[in-house]
């Protein structure tokens, strides 16, 4: 009796013990694994969450032909969130949850990957964040959630600190977003004005949503502001150009990287030409973007690859980072495993940014930064430096 209590409890225990790693694993099956994603897909963010799946799709495609991750195809789940916030928490539960994925890549905007990260945490999905690189992400370090890229403040003081140093003495204007996003940039911006002792003219703030910037643009023109520092996305940008050209003036203007995207320079039209930008990923124009362009297209439909942009390189990154973590775990991956080998990210070459690294409690790549400006008459970025 006693021997077969012993041997029962073992074998419960053994049930225990293998329910957590069996949990840990799902997402698996004999031929595929499943790698999940939530993206704003419509509405004016799509330019961004649709560009970083395609590059998501573009390391899968070439991982897949190359025979998967040790012999199984990784199966791509996306869902839309709308860039809504409540939509954003209700598809990372799904792919978790209905969908069963081993890991997730890209995570939609910086406030909602902020609102989602409980769920992350709790669930404890090994996590590749290459969207929106937030602060709040990587500090404290989450163990389960890495981040590709560069905080929004550490662009913006680089930014600043170029345009201050190619433009001293001068008036300086900014308008920020009023959410975390807009926070973060004034809060890099007001390092370099303490800094570098800048004269700040004006200083606005404009809801999210906003389309009209008439007030807002003829404030900035009576000010007498003479540098500009744009603090939109996407459409706030192109609108306050518009508004800038219609006003007859034409500051040096910086702009940030979610709008260093060839079709806003588009639809700026010539208003948008010399615009300054930072980024952490190369530019098409250059012999890495080129490089890239060439890999892409063959590997997307030629609808996805009119939607290409730089958010498709951080994806791209974040997912070779990623699928090569999982593979180094072997034949049989587990969420514990590709944890610590995602850790041990050292000096990855991706071809489209400076070499990722994670390591011990860093969780966040802290990628080097470039300036780029903006030629309209070839639609593309160029370094400056």
């Amino acid at each position: 009796m006693k021997k077969y209590l012993t041997t029962a409890s073992l074998l419960f225990a053994g049930i225990l013990f293998a329910g957590g790693p069996a949990l840990a694993q799902q997402g698996i099956t004999d031929t595929e694994i499943v790698i999940g994603d939530v993206e704003p897909l419509t509405g004016p963010p799509a330019l961004l969450g649709v560009a970083a799946s395609i590059g998501h799709k573009i390391a899968i495609a070439e991982a897949n032909n190359a025979g998967g991750i040790n012999g199984r195809k990784i199966k791509y789940v996306l869902e839309d969130d709308g860039y809504v916030t409540a939509r954003t928490i209700q598809g990372v539960k799904k792919v978790i949850d209905v969908d069963k994925a081993f890991a997730l890549l890209g995570i939609s905007g910086s406030g909602q990957s902020i609102a989602v990260m409980p769920v992350l945490e709790k669930a404890g999905i090994p996590t590749v964040i290459d969207v929106a690189p937030v602060k709040f992400l990587w500090e404290p370090p989450r163990k389960n959630v890495f981040v590709v890229g560069q905080s929004y403040e550490e662009g913006i003081i680089h930014l600043v600190k170029y345009l201050a140093d190619k433009n001293p003495n001068k008036k300086w204007g900014l308008i920020t977003q009023d959410d975390d996003y807009g926070i973060t940039v004034r809060d890099g911006f007001d390092t370099v004005v303490k800094d570098k002792k800048l004269k700040v003219v004006y200083s606005g703030n404009y809801k999210k949503g906003q389309q009209d910037f008439s007030s807002d643009m003829l404030q900035l023109k009576d000010s007498g502001a003479e540098v500009f520092l744009a603090g939109g996305i996407i459409a706030e940008n192109i609108a306050m150009m518009k508004e800038l050209e219609k006003l007859n003036v034409k500051p040096v203007t910086g702009i940030f990287w979610p709008g260093r995207v060839e079709p806003v320079l588009k639809l700026m039209g010539p208003a948008g030409d010399g615009l300054y930008a930072v980024d952490y990923v190369e530019p098409f124009a250059g012999e890495a973007g080129k490089a890239f362009l060439d890999k892409a297209k063959s590997l997307v439909s030629e609808a996805e690859f009119k939607g290409v942009n730089r958010y498709t390189m951080t994806g791209y990154a974040a997912a070779k980072v990623l699928i090569a973590a999982i593979e180094r775990c072997g034949k049989q991956p587990t969420w514990a495993c590709t944890i610590a080998e995602l850790e041990k990210t050292k000096n990855v070459e991706t071809g489209v940014m400076a070499p990722i690294s994670f390591g011990p409690g860093v969780r966040f790549s802290n990628q080097k930064l470039q300036i780029m400006q903006a030629d309209f008459s070839t639609l593309s970025f160029k370094p400056v430096n």
